[in-house]
């Protein structure tokens, strides 16, 4: 386990949240805080995971540098050349892919054989057929999930964590933003999600949901995944965002999107306990990690961020005061590429 240091603060007034577990923190050069330029993907190909899955996955950057793997939301959104943009090109090995079902991997919006523990299998099948030993994780939303329970089950492969808009996949949050809760702060977002189901229906929205995206009928399922995907479009950021809304109205991402969240939700993230995640943090407690948290996340609200705090006080915490949900918020996005800058001087020093 690693030192904590007696300079740990806490938000006061309208400031990040800052708590380092590292007294090394201190003493550190201040750290880059813009997106890389854009980068062209080096190698790419589809690896075939089962007799039904195949993965796309792309690499670029440093072929001989230090590998970190990006874990994308959803389930089902799938990568975009922007996620190259966190990570130094010239230090890292950065590694994408799309989990089952979503982006380019194949069969599209497929939900068999598509689970957590899976998804788990795949990234070790990825990380053995690129020849990498150990990896950075970089996760955020349903990617923060899987990251956490990637390096449950594999702590000896994972050298660093990045998590982001974090989901622990419980009731209560699942609860929150897809039954009602959220809808105190997105009215006008929620009638859309909400009237799109019957009102006799309306007592579990998810599963009124899962039958109108397992239909036979392909308008059918069109339909509910645009009213699902809309939903979590229009709250994703502080401000809604244009290009976020679009996306929501392109029928294939919708389709892919939807579907397999739904099916993840549904069945409760496949974790045998609601607390899976938070009691299995003794198993990662020692590698480095750092936190990064949107205070007004209305898709991931900050209670779950804190409540993985609180369990893992030795991982660093990262409040951003006038932020949303995603990723590309602009005080997500710098407080990941420092995370990510920090990752690498601690690579650079050593242990």
């Amino acid at each position: 386990m690693r030192p904590t240091t007696d300079s740990q603060h806490e938000w006061k007034g309208d400031q990040d949240v800052r708590v380092t577990s590292s007294k090394a923190r201190s003493k550190e050069p201040r750290l880059r805080r813009e997106l890389y330029p854009p980068i062209d993907c080096d190698d790419s190909g589809w690896l075939e995971v089962s007799e039904l899955h195949s993965l796309y996955w792309e690499v670029s950057g440093n072929p001989a540098g230090q590998a970190v793997v990006f874990l994308h939301g959803g389930p089902g959104s799938g990568t975009s050349s922007e996620n190259r943009r966190f990570f130094d090109p010239k230090f890292y090995r950065i590694v994408l892919f799309d989990q089952r079902g979503a982006g380019k991997s194949t069969p599209h919006a497929c939900l068999e054989e598509n689970t957590t523990w899976d998804l788990v299998n795949d990234i070790e099948k990825i990380r053995k057929h690129l020849g990498i030993d150990t990896w950075q994780v970089f996760g955020g939303s349903w990617g923060s999930t899987l990251a956490l329970v990637y390096a449950q089950c594999h702590p000896e492969r994972v050298t660093g964590l990045t998590l982001r808009g974090i989901f622990l996949l419980r009731k209560k949050e699942i609860d929150w933003f897809y039954e009602g809760g959220a809808s105190a702060i997105f009215p006008d977002a929620w009638e859309l999600y909400r009237d799109f189901i019957p009102e006799d229906e309306r007592d579990n929205f998810v599963k009124a949901y899962s039958k109108r995206l397992n239909s036979t009928d392909e308008s059918v399922q069109i339909s509910a995944a645009k009213a699902w995907t809309n939903w979590e479009m229009a709250t994703s950021y502080l401000v809604p965002n244009e290009d976020s809304l679009r996306r929501g109205e392109n029928d294939q991402f919708a389709l892919a999107f939807a579907r397999v969240e739904n099916h993840y939700f549904k069945n409760k993230g496949f974790f045998p306990t609601d607390s899976f995640l938070l009691d299995n943090v003794d198993k990662i407690r020692h590698i480095r990690a750092v936190i990064v948290q949107g205070r007004y996340d209305v898709v991931c609200p900050l209670m779950s961020a804190w409540d993985l705090h609180r369990a893992w006080p030795e991982a660093d915490f990262i409040l951003v005061p006038t932020a949303g949900h995603s990723a590309n918020e602009p005080g997500i996005a710098t407080e990941l590429v420092a995370a990510c800058e920090m990752h690498k001087s601690f690579s650079q020093k050593g242990p």
